[in-house]
């Protein structure tokens, strides 16, 4: 087995950490979260500083990640096919629901968004392209959990987080909501990662029908939900998308 370079592995969990969590950490609290000296942290944080990767505030002397970032991923989106083929589709999707649309792909025990089309009004609203959403939770994850049987596998592996009361937690009741979602061809959440806030996914499939992604839309669970379901026809725009995007991809009808 190749050996790892292990300043490359320390200047990793450095970004990862800046990532998650607080916007902006100290020296001090970054040097206790990835175990390592502060004189070796401070080191790490300079050098990341002089190519771009993180930034420090002139005030607060915290540290954050910086724009170069920014430039490596959108590098990252500009040669996914899968996003490529989806912009069109989930555009027209939240503009047709009112809605934020969504794009992702599993990775690790998340989704991570390739996509986010803002709700076409006047609120404010946070881009999420390159956020980890939970596999267990969202519509998204189900959609490609119920899809994908390694995916599946890790998303029940170990304990599932409670991120509101409404979070599925028991192994058993979650299985048995994938194969719900596989059975009818969309999954759904409502208050299972954030109060108030509904979700309905479906999956996108390639030309050997294996999920390769999956595209929703998010709202406030009053516009999402009529009589305490997901409204029939915000269901049927997004399994059109989702149809869409696959047939982009060699996936027959289906």
């Amino acid at each position: 087995m190749a050996r790892s370079i292990q300043s490359l592995e320390r200047a990793a969990a450095v970004l990862r950490l800046l990532a998650g969590g607080e916007r902006r950490l100290g020296l001090t609290d970054i040097a206790s979260a990835i175990g390592l000296a502060k004189g070796t942290t401070h080191g790490l944080l300079r050098t990341l500083a002089k190519e771009g990767l993180v930034e420090q505030d002139p005030a607060s002397g915290r540290y954050q990640l910086g724009a170069e970032l920014l430039r490596l991923g959108s590098g990252y989106l500009d040669t996914h096919e899968l996003r490529a083929r989806a912009l069109v589709w989930t555009d027209d999707l939240a503009r047709a629901t009112r809605e934020s649309a969504y794009l992702g792909v599993p990775h690790g025990r998340g989704v991570l968004l390739l996509h986010h089309v803002f709700r076409p009004d006047d609120s404010r609203q946070v881009p999420e392209v390159g956020a980890l959403h939970p596999l267990h939770s969202t519509a998204l994850g189900k959609a490609l959990a119920a899809w994908d049987p390694a995916v599946r596998a890790e998303a029940s592996r170990g304990a599932l987080e409670a991120f509101t009361e409404l979070t599925v937690v028991d192994p058993a009741r979650f299985g048995a909501d994938l194969d719900r979602v596989r059975a009818r061809g969309w999954a759904s959440d409502v208050g299972e990662t954030w109060d108030g806030v509904a979700s309905i996914a479906a999956p996108v499939v390639d030309r050997g029908r294996a999920a390769v992604g999956a595209v929703g839309i998010t709202g406030a669970v009053e516009r999402v939900l009529a009589d305490g379901e997901p409204r029939p026809w915000l269901v049927a725009a997004v399994r059109d998308c989702a149809r869409s995007v696959s047939r982009e991809l060699g996936a027959g009808r289906f």
